[in-house]
């Protein structure tokens, strides 16, 4: 294997490779890899993410390259195999110092400012060639909602995550570069992914999450939970952004995810700090509250992957308690989420690595898009603002695959 290292910024994307290539990329630092030396598929079911910890860990021990590091991607509850190998070529771009795109718990809060909103697109799509079905329609999905709130209203589950998909008929296939590049110009500072799964199925999306990163015996959490469509109007944006900061259903359903992050972690960790409050942060569509984590590691702690395979899946893409949120989801949700919410990332012999949640993401395969998003129900969830919100969601990927087929003359 040949790995390259160079200070940030490289132009990741321009090396990526559509057919056997990898990519997650950010402003600060990120890893392009190709070709495959190494491969392990997981298959489905019980403990998925400890297995593909144990497949990783073997397949870094028989690569005989220094350096190496395991790629891949895993689905949000085991339901379809994971996919994990060591690319014959990886490129890392690295940032000048620290772990990018951490504050350090305490931290001044930043004033509520993000990347320029952006003009929602209506999920119709119905511009530059796009075709679009929404599976559970909105009305369908509304009333998933109001369910969903009837079962936490009778204490059956705290909170669940509910997930809906919009399936794009294109006019020509979509080139994937020019939509990845699409995503990385508007939300420079969310991941840019691309990830085939065991099933062929390209996956990419630009997700604002970063589940976990390790580095040495430092590990570090940018949770989020609770969020808000933006505006292009700029008095309105600035309203949503405070309404999202003093709102007691969102802080709720926050704390329950950092709640539970912390006890996951703090068995892997003899010291861990946790931002007293969440602060705002913001894509290009959407408001979201974060909360950095901050832990040492104990001597002998898993693996970047195995870390995240035990913090998976948290309850900011699943709900709490996480048996009964599965099963709300799994009765409720008309299409499977497959790698949706699941992990990508890579890590090294070292155990050192990172691993983000597939959010705001699509499969391509041939002229068809599937595009994914979710919203979290608590008590006092309104389902048309739920709507809203998936609907928001959408907007990056539905002006990065319009953006794409427009400069392929389509439309």
């Amino acid at each position: 294997m040949r790995l390259d290292l160079t200070p940030a910024p490289a132009d990741l994307l321009a090396a990526w490779e559509p057919q056997d290539g990898f990519l997650l990329e950010r402003a600060g630092g990120g890893l392009v890899a190709a070709g495959t030396s190494r491969e392990g598929v997981v298959p489905p079911g019980p403990e998925q993410g400890a297995r593909a910890a144990e497949a990783a860990a073997a397949l870094l021990r028989g690569a005989d390259e220094d350096g190496a590091v395991a790629v891949g991607a895993l689905p949000f509850d085991g339901g379809v195999p994971a996919r994990l190998w060591v690319p014959r070529r990886v490129l890392r771009t690295t940032p000048a110092s620290g772990m990018p795109g951490h504050r350090h718990p305490g931290d001044a809060e930043p004033p509520a400012e993000g990347p320029p909103p952006v003009a929602r697109r209506a999920p119709a799509g119905d511009a530059a060639g796009l075709d679009a079905h929404p599976d559970p329609a909105p009305e369908a999905y509304a009333a998933a909602v109001a369910e969903a709130v009837e079962r936490i209203r009778r204490g059956d589950l705290r909170k669940v995550v509910l997930a809906r998909t919009l399936r794009l008929e294109l006019a020509t296939r979509p080139d994937p570069a020019a939509v990845l590049r699409g995503l990385h110009r508007r939300d420079p500072e969310c991941h840019t992914f691309a990830v085939r799964g065991a099933d062929g199925r390209l996956l990419l999306g630009a997700t604002p999450e970063t589940l976990l990163r390790r580095r040495g015996r430092t590990v570090v959490c940018d949770p989020m939970a609770g969020s808000a469509p933006r505006s292009p109007d700029p008095a309105e944006d600035r309203a949503a952004a405070q309404r999202l900061l003093c709102s007691a259903k969102d802080h709720r359903e926050h704390r329950l995810v950092v709640e539970a992050m912390t006890e996951a972690l703090a068995p892997f960790c003899d010291h861990l700090e946790v931002e007293p409050r969440p602060r705002l942060t913001a894509t290009a569509s959407v408001w979201h509250l974060a909360t950095s984590m901050r832990g040492r590691l104990v001597e002998g702690a898993p693996s970047a992957l195995g870390l995240a395979a035990a913090l998976q899946p948290t309850p900011a893409v699943c709900g709490t308690p996480t048996p009964a949120a599965l099963e709300a989801i799994h009765e409720l949700e008309p299409v499977p989420r497959g790698l949706y919410s699941g992990l990508v990332g890579w890590v090294d012999a070292s155990g050192d690595g990172e691993w983000v949640v597939a959010l705001r993401c699509a499969t391509l395969s041939g002229r068809e898009a599937r595009l994914y998003a979710g919203a979290g129900i608590v008590e006092g969830s309104v389902p048309e603002l739920e709507v809203a919100e998936t609907e928001a969601k959408f907007g990056a990927l539905l002006s990065a695959l319009g953006a794409a087929a427009q400069a392929t003359g389509v439309g």
